[in-house]
């Protein structure tokens, strides 16, 4: 079971077709949402369960609420912005994403993440540091040559996000 674990960042309005190719690899899949990236999916969530089987989720449970989900075989959270990044790997948990993720380290679940960042934002002290923190906890992080290669501000190309590349990482994991 792969939970596939977006951002707000462009590359997370293809989620429908990335969730097909992760099925077409032979993973059942579990979606997970920042709460702005929910927000513009909003009119494919609906798809997105269909596809899955599975609530999309992106928030955290009430008490006593029950989860719907199966366990994680592998995370990946793709596309991950500075502030999602930042936030696993200082175990800040904002969002259910970053939650789920942060705790996938302790539980020793295989997770790659493949930043969306431009140049601008991927050359800020921080993101250096918490790349490195992911590393060393195990995490795959495609950031560079072979991954996601951060473009200068303004100029992305969702279309060309490296989204095999990603789905690679996991199955290698």
């Amino acid at each position: 079971m792969l939970y596939l674990l977006g951002s707000a960042a462009p590359p997370v309005l293809s989620f429908p077709v990335v969730v097909e190719q992760a099925q077409a690899r032979g993973w059942g899949v579990v979606v997970g949402l920042t709460p702005t990236a929910a927000s513009w999916l909003e009119p494919e969530l609906p798809l997105l369960a269909e596809l899955t089987g599975y609530p999309v989720k992106s928030r955290f449970r009430r008490p006593g609420e029950p989860d719907l989900l199966p366990p994680a075989d592998a995370v990946l959270v793709a596309p991950a912005t500075l502030n999602t990044i930042n936030s696993i790997a200082l175990g800040i948990t904002p969002s259910w994403v970053a939650g789920f993720a942060a705790e996938a380290i302790g539980r020793r679940i295989p997770m790659a993440v493949m930043p969306c960042t431009n140049e601008a934002l991927t050359a800020h002290p921080q993101m250096g540091r918490s790349v490195e923190t992911l590393r060393e906890s195990g995490v795959r992080v495609l950031l560079g040559e072979g991954g996601f290669v951060p473009n200068p501000p303004g100029t992305g190309n969702p279309a060309a996000y490296p989204w095999a590349v990603a789905l690679d990482a996991v199955a290698g994991a």
